[in-house]
């Protein structure tokens, strides 16, 4: 039987009225973790939603789709994004530019909308659960690469003023190989990369994982290799009319990070930025007037 074509967001809203209790549960969750439902076993889904996989099957067939892996199928379609190379985007541009839309309303607006798609497909717990795992963390490696190294470059500035265990992966003359070696249990790598993947990014989070560290990945679309090495993932909007990704929502889940991290922490946090503020000014950092 062919796959249906319909989201999984039409099928539950046609039926939901005429599930269980406990199917309506499992409905909630495959909604509000798409990323998860395409991504993991049913098994580890299955722990975390804290519904059996017995229940994840009968809603598959309650929302007309042979198996789960069916429904998995149609789960991982609805946050894939289509492969496109740089040049052939920036053909696009240029060939739209007679659209009679201005640049800046189409940039404005395509940042919006992937704004609101991340809002809309946010997980609370998920992001909850990685800022404690950052704020308790041995030590905290940040690794950007091509596009992404200036991200990462940010994240590790904000982060500078209250945790001097956070530390940029391969910069400043530093080895990643020097850094990966050292990697321990109680570690986390935080690794942002993009369509094209960096192959360094990719080979990092296998061998933070393997050297039993945990590693924290945004990325753009399921097909990124590095999602097999990770332990918490952000698939995150990127659409953008010009031939690069948009990074908009990237920093949009990195400030809400650093600002979850701050927020919890104890008064030591305040303190550490304020003696940092205080540093700065006698150094002569801030512009005095």
């Amino acid at each position: 039987m062919p796959i249906p074509t319909s989201t999984l967001e039409d099928r539950v809203a046609e039926r939901y009225a005429g599930l269980s209790e406990q199917l309506r549960k499992a409905a909630d969750y495959v909604l509000a973790n798409p990323l998860d439902i395409a991504s993991r076993p049913l098994r580890s889904i299955s722990n975390d939603s804290k519904v059996s996989p017995a229940t994840f099957s009968r809603l598959s067939r309650a929302l007309g789709y042979d198996t789960f892996e069916d429904m998995k199928e149609i789960s991982r379609r609805s946050v894939d994004q289509q492969v496109i190379s740089l040049s052939a985007k920036a053909e696009l541009l240029r060939n739209g530019s007679a659209s009679g839309q201005s640049m800046l309303s189409r940039q404005g607006e395509a940042c919006i909308e992937n704004i609101q798609t991340f809002l809309t497909r946010a997980d609370e717990r998920k992001l909850e659960e990685t800022a404690t795992l950052l704020r308790d963390a041995n030590r905290v490696i940040l690794l950007g690469a091509l596009a992404s190294t200036g991200i990462t470059e940010y994240f590790a500035y904000l982060a500078q003023f209250f945790a001097p265990n956070w530390s940029l992966a391969g910069r400043m003359g530093a080895s990643l190989g020097s850094q990966a070696a050292q990697l321990r249990q109680g570690d986390v790598v935080f690794i942002v990369t993009m369509r094209p993947y960096a192959q360094r990014a990719v080979a990092a989070a296998r061998l933070a994982r393997e050297a039993g560290a945990d590693v924290v990945l945004v990325t753009d679309a399921l097909e990124c290799p590095a999602l097999a090495h990770a332990s918490h993932s952000f698939v995150v909007p990127t659409d953008s009319p010009q031939f690069f990704s948009s990074y908009v929502v990237t920093l949009v889940l990195i400030e809400t990070l650093i600002a979850m991290i701050v927020a919890a922490s104890e008064a030591d946090a305040t303190a550490a930025i304020k003696k940092v503020e205080a540093k700065n000014q006698e150094l002569g950092e801030y512009w005095a007037g």
